[in-house]
């Protein structure tokens, strides 16, 4: 039986966004909080970005101004590869079967990461595309992003603007520099943001073409996703992914086919951070 109903199923191609209650199971849940208080914690014992991915850069991101007294967890890279629980969530969870009914039958992993916003932390991600980051020879992709704590209105939510991933592929370069980001000026005319918010274990399933972004907590509570992304299996990547992992392609619904499909878009190739995480490129510049 398919997870989504049909007015679901219509929401989201209409709006480029759907969001979930309960979309794990408690104990996923209390073991992914688990799990993630223990990096916070850990991050108490770093003053740069530490662990390594299978590309030499860190797993583990940092807010500048991190510290012991204030940590500013900020991003874990592929944290499936040394986490159990966000591997189990990645292939088997009602998460996989909605984007399945979604972007399927046949699925496979595209990337996954944590990302983190600490009380008091102005960590803000500016808003942007996630095509943009990661061409791919086909658009049927999506991110499934799990609230792992609660979110609220005051906490940094995901903002989205409905019916975006319908229209172009914006420009993330500015002036010669890739900034993974908007220009004001295109983003004039989209519409309001709508802020996605709900409690821990709830989920909102975003396509890769919607047009989002979030403000920074301002809240006393850590606000927390677990984004698990995934592709229609035909759909290819067109350089190297910039959340290189041993599980990227990792068919986890259906069949692996064998074949490739295309559709047609244009778009501007986007630039591999250097860094730990994208967070560096979207300060490279300000708004235009």
């Amino acid at each position: 039986m398919d997870p989504l109903n049909s007015e679901q199923v219509e929401a989201f191609w209409r709006d480029g966004y759907l969001v979930l209650d309960g979309a794990v199971p408690a104990d996923d849940l209390a073991d992914l909080q688990a799990v993630i208080g223990g990096w916070v914690e850990e991050s108490r014992n770093h003053v740069a970005p530490w662990g390594t991915t299978m590309d030499g850069r860190g797993r583990f991101d940092v807010q500048p101004g991190h510290s012991a007294e204030h940590p500013a967890l900020r991003r874990v890279a592929s944290p499936q590869e040394v986490c159990d629980v966000h591997l189990r969530i990645m292939r088997d969870s009602p998460l996989v079967d909605a984007a399945a009914q979604l972007v399927g039958p046949n699925l496979a992993v595209n990337n996954v990461k944590t990302n983190c916003k600490q009380p008091g932390v102005g960590t803000t991600v500016r808003f942007h595309q996630d095509l943009a980051y990661e061409a791919h020879s086909n658009d049927d992709m999506l991110a499934a992003l799990l609230f792992v704590d609660d979110v609220t209105l005051d906490n940094g939510p995901l903002e989205v603007l409905p019916g975006t991933h319908r229209g172009p592929i914006f420009d993330h370069w500015q002036d010669g520099v890739f900034t993974g980001t908007i220009a004001d000026r295109d983003l004039a005319g989209l519409g309001e943001p709508v802020a996605c918010f709900g409690s821990a274990g709830s989920a909102c399933l975003m396509h890769t073409r919607l047009v989002h972004g979030s403000a920074a907590n301002l809240a006393e509570h850590p606000r927390t996703l677990a984004i698990f992304s995934y592709r229609s299996e035909d759909s290819r990547i067109l350089h190297p992914n910039h959340l290189p992992s041993i599980h990227e392609g990792e068919v986890v619904r259906g069949v692996a086919t064998g074949r490739v499909r295309a559709s047609s878009y244009e778009m501007a190739l986007g630039e591999k951070p250097t860094t730990a995480s994208f967070f560096d490129q979207q300060a490279q510049g300000d708004p235009v």
